[in-house]
């Protein structure tokens, strides 16, 4: 059969993938230097473990090991199995994730997976033996046990260090010590839950067989999620990149430059994925339709397929696209920050630029000069952690609503990760820039009205079948100036115009002019903001931005006890808003001319560690184009082509096809309790141009202590008067 993932050029040679690479050009002295550079950076922030904590998570993963297979015999006991099959019983620890790649950090958790035989179940014997015995040893704390996850797991430390614990039973009766999880024949008659606990370790290995040199493959892929991260664009959840997404796109630059050293393999993958046209899908192998009869991912046979914006295909059976959550939003922020890069890359091969500059953290809270803002709360620490769990779930749905309600024209920027206010028990909180979609001509009075939208999202929360009392959601907007300080390092609100660096207010000024350029290419009203129209520009932030109608309309899980509102901390909603048309919400960077590529020498790869199953020291004829521009890209456009290039993401993805991969087995059918989002007469309040409830219904302004947010009172019967008078007024 082969290795899978090579593929065969007619001369009968041999490469990676699913394509023959781009080039084959091995590193030249300033590669080697410059990959040195690389890596005393890496370690300098701190990327790499000690010695110390390195054995000491062997240790655990070995004395876990072993509490597994006593475990499995002492349930085989129980069971009434005889001495010989209690004696045979075994059950076996494999790891995946970061730490099986090779680039986790100091203090990053283990992913692990206990596989154990068929008559060791989830639910009374993982979770309830394995749990208890955990719960009694000294060396364990934290034990929090998720078995209603989509993926069951159990969460501990184990001497300090962060477990994540899945369980796969397999229908062995007995589980060899030399078990190997790559093979399809593992999935055989297993339920949901085991095959996605086994796809974890499955996809880890086979990204390891199918890049030509780990060391290469593992250094470059510790910089991508650091960059990331630092970028703001790391978080699965979110609709980003997590880890297992990188090291696909990682793994794909590294097949396409097999010879290159971590330096070329950075800058190769901004190259590669600022010119990639999603949502061609990023694939280390051909997608195998396998024997057990498992759906894998294909557009042109299952719907749902067809609307990923981002495919990143995982490479074991059965395929799927690893970036599901991805939006249009996301992808245009993941987009903006390859160009981004590619440009740094490129002005630091002229050495004009250098690695601190590609790390520079994204400026969030300064980038926009509108934000919703997501609060929750519970009553207890447990309640919060599964309340939690449960909203950011669901955040993606809020970004996919406001986008297809505003019909795009207002775009999304969650923020990757949540705050926690201390003055307050059991809170949290979650952040979205908002800006208008540049390039487009604005219209005198436009206001986005998207209260519905943000009230149906909250529906959409309360409806969790694991609520409690406490469980409680508020949304509302916020503008930058008034982003409360305890999101702030210390609780101290920075000076925003100092900390904008020369990169950022060069990038910000491109995008005004650019947007300016377009808006009036096509008849807008858009100001030209320049030096001196500075205080032009000031005005019209601060008096003219966003004109705010917020409703005070309260919203409570159904078929649940309504509380009275008494806190800042309701399910209320303040969200109508007017952007003017001098609006700069962005820091993305303009694009520049990428000049020529070096020249190098086609020599064997430097690094010692390569892949032998793979290519070893075969060398690929493949022509050596990494020194023409224009046929590199050529080249990158030609490994799009194959069997899928014809998939066109749809622009929007109906309910009936929507999931929600971390907690989808705890939504319940809500019914006629959740508005109809293919309701064409709801979708009109998406946006509101020429009828806008008027600042006039606010009865009372409410001032609280979180930094200054604002809620402004409707008087709820004019309000509902107001959407009457809209029905009509779109039926017309």
């Amino acid at each position: 059969m082969g290795i899978p993932g090579m593929s065969n050029q007619n001369n009968g040679q041999q490469w990676l993938g699913i394509t023959e690479p781009i080039s084959l050009a091995g590193p030249t002295e300033e590669d080697v230097n410059k990959t040195h550079e690389l890596e005393k950076y890496l370690q300098g922030v701190g990327l790499y473990e000690s010695q110390q904590e390195a054995v000491g998570r062997e240790e655990v993963l070995g004395r876990l090991d072993q509490i597994v297979k006593i475990w499995v015999k002492t349930i085989s006991r129980a069971k009434g199995f005889n001495e010989q099959l209690v004696h045979e019983a075994n059950a076996k620890i494999f790891t995946f994730g970061s730490y099986r790649l090779g680039v986790h950090g100091p203090g990053a958790d283990i992913d692990t997976l206990c596989v154990g035989p068929r008559h060791a179940t989830r639910e009374e014997d993982f979770f309830g033996e394995l749990q208890k015995m955990l719960s009694e040893m000294d060396e364990v704390t934290e034990l929090h046990p998720v078995p209603d996850a989509h993926v069951p797991v159990m969460k501990f430390k184990f001497n300090g260090v962060s477990v994540d614990l899945l369980y796969a039973r397999l229908a062995l009766w007995v589980i060899p010590e030399d078990l190997d999880v790559s093979q399809e024949s593992i999935l055989q008659n297993v339920d949901e839950q085991t095959v996605l606990s086994l796809n974890g370790c499955r996809v880890t290995d086979q990204v390891l067989r199918l890049v030509p040199n780990i060391q290469s493959f593992r250094t470059t892929l510790r910089f991508m999620r650091f960059w990331a991260k630092r970028r703001g664009v790391y978080s699965n959840v979110a609709g980003f990149l997590g880890g297992i997404n990188l090291a696909l796109l990682v793994g794909r630059i590294c097949q396409l430059y097999p010879n290159a050293l971590p330096n070329m393999l950075v800058s190769r993958f901004f190259r590669v994925y600022t010119q990639w046209r999603w949502p061609n899908p990023v694939m280390l192998c051909a997608i195998e339709e396998g024997s057990l009869g498992l759906s894998v991912w294909d557009p042109r046979r299952n719907p749902k397929d067809r609307y990923h914006l981002m495919p990143i295909i995982t490479p074991a059976y059965p395929c799927m696209n690893s970036t599901y959550n991805v939006t249009t939003s996301t992808l245009r922020i993941m987009s903006e920050e390859f160009k981004r890069g590619s440009e740094i890359c490129e002005a630091m091969e002229a050495s004009k630029d250098d690695w601190d500059t590609l790390f520079e953290p994204y400026p969030f809270f300064e980038a926009y000069k509108n934000y919703l803002q997501i609060d929750i709360t519970a009553q207890n620490p447990d309640d919060l952690r599964q309340w939690k769990g449960w909203v950011e779930s669901r955040l993606r749905q809020l970004t996919l609503k406001i986008e297809r309600y505003t019909y795009g024209m207002l775009q999304c920027h969650p923020y990757p990760g949540e705050f926690s206010d201390k003055s307050r028990s059991f809170h949290h909180c979650y952040f979205m820039g908002l800006q208008r979609k540049q390039g487009v001509p604005v219209n005198e009075g436009e206001q986005f009205d998207i209260r519905l939208t943000v009230d149906e999202f909250k529906h959409s929360v309360n409806a969790y079948t694991l609520w409690k009392p406490g469980m409680d959601i508020h949304v509302s907007h916020v503008k930058r100036r008034n982003i409360p300080n305890f999101i702030f390092p210390g609780g101290v609100r920075p000076s925003f115009s100092s900390k904008v660096t020369g990169e950022n207010k060069k990038s910000l000024k491109s995008r005004v002019s650019g947007q300016s350029q377009a808006e009036k290419s096509q008849g807008g009203k858009a100001a030209v903001l320049g030096a001196d129209d500075e205080r032009k520009r000031k005005r019209l932030e601060n008096n003219n931005n966003l004109r705010v109608s917020k409703s005070f309309v309260s919203s409570s899980p159904p078929n649940k006890e309504v509380h009275e509102d008494v806190t800042p901390i309701s399910a209320t909603s303040s969200c109508s808003m007017k952007l003017d048309d001098s609006e700069v919400n962005s820091m993305g960077a303009q694009k520049s001319e990428t000049p020529c590529l070096k020249s190098v020498d086609k020599v064997p790869s430097g690094d010692s560690e390569t892949n032998g199953s793979a290519m070893g020291n075969q060398q690929v004829t493949a022509p050596d184009i990494s020194n023409n521009k224009e046929e590199e890209r050529l080249a990158i456009e030609q490994i799009m082509s194959g069997p899928y290039d014809a998939h066109q993401a749809l622009a929007e993805e109906p309910d009936e096809v929507e999931e929600d991969l971390g907690y989808k087995n705890q939504v319940e059918d809500n019914g006629g309790s959740v508005k109809n989002n293919s309701d064409s007469s709801n979708s009109k309040f998406a946006v509101v141009e020429e009828l806008v409830i008027p600042k006039e219904t606010v009865c009372s302004t409410h001032s609280f202590s979180n930094g200054g947010l604002e809620e402004l009172e409707v008087n709820l019967l004019f309000w509902l008067k107001n959407l009457d008078d809209f029905h009509r007024h779109i039926l017309q």
